[in-house]
């Protein structure tokens, strides 16, 4: 993703992909802030894209199949195996869309909003554990950066769609 700027920016940017690259290995290396999720699953006996299904569709109520295997960054051949699971424990239905029969939805059960609400709390302990390893500038700085790049992240994407339109 060359953006036309000067060799000694784009060193300087390859350096930084590496040392983030180095950085988020490290987190993920630390057992104890993947403990939350880990222990539920095992607790809860779901896999990881189980989990995330659930906390997706918790979040955000009602998705297609697609839509679904998307934000699993699974296939959707593999996320009818993830939903048959769920839907057979009694944990989220699916139905089709009146408008378009091909079009097939997820939403949470009773029973797997119970099991969302569970997860959420342990996320949300997670979270809490991590954040308060940080000083309240430190976290600061970290929402702030955060936001900058969902911020930037919207315009590139903004700005490619445009380029597509205009195509």
């Amino acid at each position: 993703m060359s953006r036309n700027i000067h060799p000694k920016e784009d060193e300087d940017i390859s350096a930084d992909v590496l040392r983030l690259q180095q950085l988020l290995l490290a987190l993920g290396r630390r057992r104890s802030l993947r403990d939350p999720i880990a222990s539920t699953c095992e607790q809860l006996q779901f896999t990881p894209p189980q989990v995330h299904a659930l906390l997706w569709l918790g979040q955000d109520g009602s998705l297609t199949m697609g839509e679904l295997a998307r934000r699993l960054g699974v296939t959707e051949k593999t996320v009818t195996g993830v939903v048959d699971r769920l839907e057979r424990e009694g944990h989220l239905l699916r139905e089709r869309s009146a408008a378009d029969r091909r079009v097939v939805r997820c939403r949470l059960t009773p029973d797997g909003l119970q099991t969302f609400q569970k997860l959420e709390r342990f996320v949300n302990q997670g979270m809490f554990q991590v954040l308060g390893i940080l000083d309240g500038s430190d976290r600061k700085a970290l929402f702030r950066i955060l936001e900058k790049l969902l911020r930037r992240i919207d315009t590139l994407g903004m700005a490619a769609s445009s380029r597509e339109r205009s195509a």
